[in-house]
């Protein structure tokens, strides 16, 4: 499939643009894709994709193209506005809404919240999903990674997540990753921003069971609600809908430890997943 071509009169969206610049650059250096593929060790196919429009690229292949063709960061600042094409229209919707929200409220369930992944454990994850190559995971981790900016920007929102104890206790295939993942989410809670909650198996059943949900307060005083399970996700704008499920997320929270003792029982979990991980020397 091709790039999608603009309306009369619409503007070019960024993923077009990175499109159209590459096949550019690779028509100006007189270069086959045989050649390019050489050069940057990605396969043809694939780079096609990158001039069509039908695959988006991760750092690693921009930064190679960036130096195939001397453009210096040229390609990379295209790539970062493209990428969120990567997401379905329903999900760009909600990072739209997620990149100016002043606070972010989520419950996670099924696996560790997107902002608080490391790269390892982002790609277990989309692993596990679903088959893909290895470029279209680079995408996706990339893609994925590229969020957890809004926490450390300057006018950072404040982001609670409560991890459902069975986030914390469903481990990665590699140990040392495991490890690394355990690490992050005490640096991610030492943030000023950030505070960290986790909901243990004895607080019961809840009025969120099996549902994963983000709660976003944005500047203009209203809220909006993602909810998500292993198979779909549902961005949610009814005032009335999204009511009920900041009550939900409330009385949720009530049952989760404090902070102090969430980051106390990671750290424990630190602590045993340590001495079960290979020593790397």
């Amino acid at each position: 499939m091709g790039a999608r071509k603009p309306n009369a009169g619409q503007r070019p969206s960024a993923r077009q643009m990175l499109a159209k610049e590459l096949a550019r650059l690779r028509e100006e250096s007189g270069k086959s894709l045989a050649t390019l593929g050489e050069e940057t060790t990605y396969d043809r196919a694939y780079l096609h994709k990158l001039e069509t429009g039908a695959r988006v690229g991760s750092p690693e292949v921009i930064a190679a193209l960036n130096a195939v063709y001397g453009t210096g960061g040229h390609l990379t600042m295209l790539w970062q506005l493209a990428r969120e094409d990567a997401f379905a229209d329903k999900y760009k919707r909600f990072m739209e809404l997620e990149a100016k929200a002043t606070v972010q409220y989520a419950y996670s369930v099924g696996a560790i919240h997107g902002l608080l992944q490391t790269e390892g454990y982002a790609r277990e994850v989309f692993e596990a999903t679903r088959p893909r190559d290895e470029n279209d995971l680079a995408e996706e981790v990339a893609a994925r990674l590229g969020r957890q900016d809004l926490l450390r920007r300057e006018d950072a929102p404040h982001f609670r997540a409560v991890l459902d104890e069975s986030v914390l206790r469903r481990k990665t295939r590699d140990p040392k990753e495991w490890v690394r993942q355990l690490e992050h989410l005490l640096e991610a809670s030492r943030l000023p921003n950030v505070t960290l909650q986790v909901l243990p198996f004895e607080a019961g059943p809840h009025a969120l069971l099996g549902t994963s949900v983000t709660i976003l307060w944005l500047p203009d005083g209203r809220a909006d609600a993602y909810t998500e399970d292993a198979h779909s996700g549902k961005l949610i704008e009814d005032p009335s809908e999204v009511e009920k499920l900041r009550l939900s997320y409330d009385l949720l929270r009530d049952l989760a430890l404090s902070p102090r003792d969430s980051v106390a029982f990671i750290e424990r979990l630190l602590e045993e997943n340590k001495r079960c991980a290979p020593d790397p020397t």
